[in-house]
């Protein structure tokens, strides 16, 4: 199993509605509005790298509104 923090940049005056659609999607167990250079932070789980990569491009990249992401895996030292 891997976690991720997605970091999500939205056009302006969408974070709200990226941030509800983003909570409906299967992985997400957390999607807030925040501010800061980003506006929607995500927390993921994934079984895997690949699935981690598909569930960003094909799920979270496909939602209207957002106009950048960044994955940040985490990594338990």
């Amino acid at each position: 199993m891997i976690a991720a923090y997605i970091l999500v940049q939205t056009e302006l005056g969408k974070a709200a509605e990226v941030a509800q659609a983003a909570a409906d999607l299967p992985g997400v167990s957390t999607a807030e509005d925040v501010t800061g250079p980003y506006d929607v932070i995500l927390r993921v789980h994934a079984s895997d790298v690949d699935e981690l990569g598909r569930m960003v491009v094909s799920a979270v990249q496909a939602i209207p509104g957002i106009t950048r992401t960044l994955t940040c895996p985490i990594v338990n030292l």
